[in-house]
């Protein structure tokens, strides 16, 4: 369990291919307090460390992983939001977040708003039921509000601002159009549309 509040922007330092995928990343967090088998989410996939260094820690990410998250375009590196999980105390500053990822999008446009910038991302129709104006949606592990959505036959893009704190201590700084992103809607969103397919079924 997440916030989507990033704690630390890693590099991903190495890659091997095995059965999984093996990612080593490089961090600012004490590894010391970090056991094997904890969970932290990296750009929103919620990863298992396997091995640790002093500056560092390795993840297996799986096939399934791979193909359904931006894993697939990960590269020796590439900067990766992280978390580590929730502990029982902590503030939940941004909303209840998984590490699930629900789908992936791209960057369509990113504009300047005053200091902020306003990006816009597009991604399936299939996860349009779920983006609402002013709910909350994870976006490569960042809790952000939608600001506005807009629907098309095949696709849906919805707009969300980064604010200069938020650009600063998150990848949202260095991104650009065409950027791939993994999406987690509300976990709300997901249980109301469980239960409506459970309850009035077609």
């Amino acid at each position: 369990m997440f916030t989507g509040i990033i704690t630390d922007i890693g590099t991903i330092s190495r890659l091997e291919p095995r059965g999984d995928l093996r990612v080593a990343i490089t961090t600012h967090f004490e590894t010391a307090t970090i056991d094997l088998g904890a969970s932290i989410a990296c750009s929103g996939v919620c990863l298992t460390v396997v091995e640790k260094g002093a500056d560092w820690f390795a993840v297996d990410v799986s096939a399934e992983s791979v193909r359904c998250t931006s894993a697939g375009t990960w590269q020796v590196g590439t900067p990766l939001n992280l978390e580590r999980a929730l502990k029982i105390g902590d503030e939940l500053g941004g909303h209840i977040v998984s590490g699930h990822v629900d789908g992936i999008g791209h960057i369509a446009e990113i504009t300047s708003v005053g200091d902020s910038r306003a990006f816009v991302f597009s991604t399936s129709r299939t996860l349009a039921p779920y983006i609402a104006p002013k709910g909350s949606v994870t976006l490569n592990g960042v809790s952000l509000t939608v600001n506005s959505v807009v629907d098309t036959a095949d696709t849906v893009s919805f707009t969300v601002n980064i604010i200069p704190h938020t650009a600063h201590w998150t990848t949202f700084g260095t991104a650009k159009v065409g950027d791939v992103i993994n999406i987690e809607i509300d976990v709300l969103a997901r249980y109301l549309s469980r239960m409506r397919a459970v309850l009035s079924p077609a």
